[in-house]
């Protein structure tokens, strides 16, 4: 069984990983994204997403206002702000769930941490606006901090790239003065990385974990599993609920899916063998 650890987050919270999965349900208030956009456009129809993915077993709500999908149109910080934090407040009213803002932009992250949100999420590793280093110190947020290879050479090794990126965004993260118990780091499948680069990433997952920190993984719906499965982005529950299962026996703590059951179910299984494996097996 992997060690557990708490994560802190705003508002006084934290959450254990390690013993269990925890599911972070996706909830996209665009026009655009790549599976699900302009389904839950209005804050109506995203609260109700909203309930019904916590009602399938969501321990996290992560809310995004600006599709990260390749070739999406960017929107301003005002447009992206219109379209969360109402979601925000909405959720914050309706009880204790943890939510998540996926934004890069720090202006954006300190209104949703003083909408309610407890978890920061930030795409681009904190080196697209390294200001919302310096609002998770402040605010006491938790902070997601991913991986990607856009606008930049990457290294030839998957894994080799991974520990120079991100420990680059870990200095940013200290200088900034948050700390380690507030982070959580993840590998950015599917953000400028091809199949193969996705499987192998997967594959040598568990080399990751000289970080030090606990991982976060979203493979949901991405198009490699479309690439593996041959399915479209509706029919790819499954093969995500695959990755999660593999990703979840190599160490992953927190998964960003679409579908929250099909991920609940396979990963309860998932947990279930290393709860048994932590006991020295079935009696």
């Amino acid at each position: 069984m992997m060690k557990a650890t708490t994560w802190q987050l705003a508002h006084g919270r934290r959450l254990e990983l390690g013993r269990r999965a925890v599911i972070m349900g996706i909830l996209n208030v665009t026009p655009d994204s790549f599976s699900d956009g302009g389904r839950f456009a209005s804050v109506e129809a995203a609260l109700d997403q909203a309930a019904r993915m916590i009602g399938e077993g969501a321990a996290i709500v992560d809310v995004g206002g600006e599709s990260t999908r390749p070739g999406a149109a960017s929107v301003t910080a005002a447009q992206e702000q219109a379209r969360v934090l109402p979601v925000i407040e909405g959720l914050a009213r309706r009880g204790d769930t943890l939510i998540s803002v996926d934004t890069y932009r720090a202006e954006t992250a300190r209104l949703a941490v003083e909408a309610g949100a407890h978890i920061v999420n930030d795409v681009w590793g904190l080196q697209r606006d390294a200001g919302i280093a310096g609002v998770a110190a402040g605010s006491g947020a938790g902070l997601a901090i991913m991986h990607t290879g856009r606008e930049r050479a990457k290294l030839p090794d998957v894994i080799d790239d991974q520990i120079a990126f991100l420990g680059k965004s870990l200095s940013i993260a200290a200088a900034a003065g948050v700390g380690r118990d507030r982070i959580v780091l993840d590998p950015g499948f599917g953000f400028a990385k091809d199949a193969g680069e996705n499987l192998e990433l997967m594959r040598r997952f568990a080399e990751l974990h000289r970080l030090g920190h606990p991982w976060l993984v979203g493979t949901s719906r991405k198009r490699f599993i479309g690439h593996v499965t041959g399915r479209d982005e509706d029919g790819r529950a499954a093969g995500t609920a695959a990755t999660s299962v593999i990703l979840r026996l190599a160490g992953a703590a927190v998964f960003r899916v679409h579908d929250v059951a099909i991920n609940r179910d396979a990963l309860a299984v998932a947990d279930a063998m290393l709860m048994s494996d932590a006991n020295g097996g079935a009696r």
